[in-house]
């Protein structure tokens, strides 16, 4: 499956290699980019079998926000967690529309199969990330077999319903700022009406809040949500997890962190604790 991938560049960082690869995926029907951050143990001559982590960005960000700005590289080479980095989006598409706003179409797959055309061709970023991008980026190192997933914000939501609806897949989730009940927020109605239709039954397959209320596999689960989030109360919506993890009795731990945002600064000044939680459950 590597010879597929083109390198577009590597740069060393804290003792390992962030690579940034372009590929085409059958999946979304395009071509994606993705990065991933081999650690140290990775590189040498032994090839330690080491875990990975999926990190799935938000609203407007491409794999490189979080390789920029979250200064997770020094916990993921000391852990040795192997970081992979998708898109947001399929790019490039030349869809109506997809292009106007900054919450749909480009930078806002929002990590779901979409049903209605046009969108339906290419904007299937659940089976890129739950499928494809394990079959090009896990060969890429010495795969130990176990994987956990994490994300913000839209990728927060991301990383919990691919676990949700994948259990078997991942070792424990997390997420910072997630939109937690899409289904009831202006940022999932715009996403889910135009990608899957009118049809809210439909909507309720890749809604969080749904999915963990009738979850019969339980994953380890850490969520941090600012409390001076400008997005908490109309586009966020923790409550509604909190409700749905209670009457499913699921292992749900959501910290509100006093005073931080939705930005990388918050990402940034919590995202090693995150690490550390996936460690435990990775080794």
């Amino acid at each position: 499956m590597t010879d597929k991938l083109q390198l577009i560049s590597c740069n060393k960082v804290h003792s390992g290699e962030l690579r940034r690869y372009k590929h085409q995926a059958s999946s979304v029907n395009c071509e994606m980019t993705f990065a991933v951050f081999l650690p140290l143990q990775a590189l040498n001559s032994q090839g330690e079998s080491l875990p990975a982590l999926y990190w799935l960005s938000g609203l407007t960000c491409t794999d490189e926000n979080f390789s920029q700005k979250s200064g997770a590289f020094k916990a993921a080479s000391e852990l040795g967690i192997v970081l992979i980095m998708p898109d947001t989006s399929p790019r490039g598409c030349n869809l109506p529309g997809e292009d106007d706003s900054y919450d749909f179409g480009s930078g806002a797959g929002f990590y779901l199969n979409a049903t209605q055309a046009p969108w339906s061709e290419h904007y299937r970023m659940h089976d890129y990330v739950v499928n494809d991008l394990p079959e090009l980026a896990e060969p890429l190192f010495n795969f130990s077999g176990e994987r956990s997933i994490s994300g913000h914000s839209m990728g927060g939501h991301g990383a919990l319903i691919c676990a949700l609806r994948n259990p078997q897949r991942y070792n424990s989730i997390s997420a910072f700022s997630p939109i937690c009940n899409p289904s009831e927020c202006p940022w999932g109605n715009k996403a889910f009406s135009n990608y899957l239709g009118n049809d809210r039954q439909q909507w309720k397959e890749w809604d969080a809040s749904e999915l963990l209320g009738k979850a019969t596999d339980q994953l380890p689960l850490l969520i941090d949500q600012g409390s001076a989030d400008e997005f908490l109360q109309l586009q966020l919506k923790p409550q509604a997890l909190i409700s749905a993890a209670s009457k499913a009795d699921y292992p749900l731990e959501l910290r509100m962190q006093s005073g931080y945002d939705h930005s990388y600064f918050f990402i940034a000044s919590f995202i090693e604790d995150h690490l550390h939680f996936h460690a435990k459950y990775l080794k």
